[in-house]
């Protein structure tokens, strides 16, 4: 039997989410993958990865949205032409290497529907983070060095983002209680005691023995 697992997690910006799942798969043993999906699907591809990082958990836009001001777009000759790529066609490339990925080894996923791209993986577990909203400005101050109501501005900005990619793309709420196995305040506890109560939550629904 298979015992490789799958972590998704979905996380506001500020919450602290991409730090929590570093330290998730350094207790666990496994990899985290974000921006490293964009490396691994241009690879798989064959196209450069400004295309996935401008289709970055965005929306389709339609056929040409996301090739507007590219050049240089492909890594080698035998990538499809322009004219058959779209935000959707930049989706399913990503989900084959999320697949592919889910299947070789146990890993963790942060964002990018992975928790709906694996809805069949017999062994998942799907996260989401948020945080009280005046700790996620502090947090992305201290992190960008901006002001407050930067801040307060990107962080509205990128949740809507995210959240129109996840509800466009998995037919789920993003941030909605009933699209995961568990929500969690990352303010209650703070980063270290959520990454230990994650940890036990894992270890207990999987049955992994650490």
């Amino acid at each position: 039997m298979n015992e490789n697992y799958v972590i998704n997690i979905g996380r506001q910006l500020g919450s602290g989410g991409h730090e929590i799942g570093d330290k998730l798969g350094a207790r666990l043993g496994i990899d985290l993958y974000d921006n490293e999906l964009i490396n691994a699907a241009s690879e798989n591809s064959g196209l450069c990865k400004e295309f996935f990082e401008r289709a970055d958990e965005e929306a389709s836009q339609g056929m040409f949205g996301v090739l507007s001001n590219l050049h240089f777009a492909f890594a080698d000759s035998s990538a499809p032409s322009a004219s058959m790529l779209s935000n959707n066609s930049l989706f399913k490339i990503q989900s084959d290497v999320i697949r592919m990925i889910a299947a070789a080894k146990s890993c963790i996923f942060m964002g990018r529907c992975a928790d709906y791209i694996l809805r069949d993986n017999p062994r998942h577990i799907n996260l989401f983070i948020t945080a009280d909203f005046d700790d996620r400005i502090a947090r992305i101050c201290a992190k960008r060095h901006i002001s407050a109501e930067v801040a307060k501005t990107a962080i509205e900005k990128c949740d809507k983002k995210r959240a129109d990619y996840y509800n466009y793309y998995s037919a789920k709420t993003w941030g909605a209680a009933e699209s995961y196995d568990l929500c969690i305040n990352s303010s209650i506890f703070g980063i270290d005691k959520t990454v230990d109560f994650l940890f036990d939550f894992i270890q207990q629904k999987l049955n992994i023995k650490k």
